[in-house]
């Protein structure tokens, strides 16, 4: 009888087909040698703007209503098509709101940040509001790429064939990924254990779709707010996701776990929104809220922690060098 592989034997061969050798960082007076910055500037880096994440939360959710809001008015099929990437982007950054409350750094006070964060955002956009996903991303920042990290396959096996690629895009783009992240829903109904998250759910989407029927058009819940995330967000998620560990591995140094991009503009538009872009420098300290990341990687950066040769120039770059059998250089 064949022996299951242990967890390191499945991180040894699935994972790590872009981690290059790296230098020990040995820490400078700024930031310890893992990175984290040291006594009062941590503090500094650790506070929460409540009034500007408040300024934040209002546009995030006044923004989806104004385009559909526009497209009701225009009354036109055009219309819908032009507006099912806007909502499906506007969608990417209800959940990165959503994953800011899950870290707690949404607001300072922990109420208002679990019910805007977690049961607000982590409610409406396809979510069952409560502390679910919370629970299982922490597990992805203790231990990346670990025993229980919730998003191993989605980082695996990097880099990958074009036609592999092009593959999970389909699926992402036809509704299939949709179909199995939310397939636990359609059956949690008739299973106890998942009855009450499942309840949540459907309660959510209810309430999104009675604000469409309030605004006399209640099929467009389907075309404005169903298809955008299961086409739209699966793509653009994926390319999020591969962007920050696709090919990574387990490590000690997260400079092994994420990649590092520089942020344009585009790319904070339409699918690093709120700054989930500097995503190295969020796992190096995942307690540092969204607005004061910039900051922690200029300083990573200017202490020598991330080098020239760790930084991708842009996105672009980077996912051809995800499906590029040998990537060499950063480009």
């Amino acid at each position: 009888m064949q022996e299951t592989p242990t967890h390191a034997e499945l991180v040894e061969s699935m994972t790590g087909g872009m981690v290059s050798e790296l230098e020990p960082f040995r820490g400078t007076d700024r930031l310890r040698s893992d990175g984290r910055p040291r006594g009062d500037l941590r503090n500094e880096l650790r506070q929460i703007n409540d009034v500007r994440n408040a300024i934040t939360c209002l546009v995030s959710l006044v923004l989806p209503l104004t385009v559909i809001g526009i497209v009701v008015v225009i009354g036109h099929w055009i219309a819908v098509l032009c507006a099912v990437p806007i909502i499906g982007v506007l969608q990417i950054r209800m959940f990165i709101l959503a994953h800011e409350g899950a870290h707690r750094l949404l607001f300072s006070n922990r109420r208002i940040n679990d019910l805007v964060g977690i049961n607000t955002f982590g409610w409406l956009a396809f979510g069952t509001g409560t502390h679910a996903y919370r629970r299982g991303h922490n597990h992805h920042h203790r231990d990346e790429f670990g025993p229980k990290e919730p998003d191993f396959l989605l980082y695996a096996f990097y880099p990958i064939t074009a036609v592999s690629m092009r593959r999970k895009l389909r699926r992402d783009g036809g509704g299939v990924s949709a179909y199995r992240i939310l397939r636990p829903r359609l059956t949690g109904l008739f299973r106890r254990r998942f009855f009450v998250n499942s309840l949540r759910f459907y309660l959510g989407q209810f309430f999104v779709f009675g604000l469409f029927a309030i605004s006399g058009n209640p099929l467009l819940y389907f075309a404005l707010w169903v298809l955008p995330y299961v086409t739209v967000y699966q793509v653009l998620n994926r390319l999020r996701a591969i962007a920050e560990h696709g090919g990574m591995t387990r490590s000690g140094d997260r400079r092994d776990t994420a990649h590092h991009v520089r942020q344009g503009r585009i790319a904070r538009t339409i699918f690093v929104p709120l700054n989930v872009g500097y995503h190295l420098a969020h796992h190096v300290d995942s307690g540092i809220p969204f607005r004061n990341l910039p900051r922690l990687t200029k300083l990573l950066e200017e202490d020598g922690y991330l080098t020239p040769d760790l930084t991708w120039r842009t996105y672009r770059g980077l996912w051809r060098a995800l499906v590029t059998p040998n990537p060499v250089t950063n480009p």
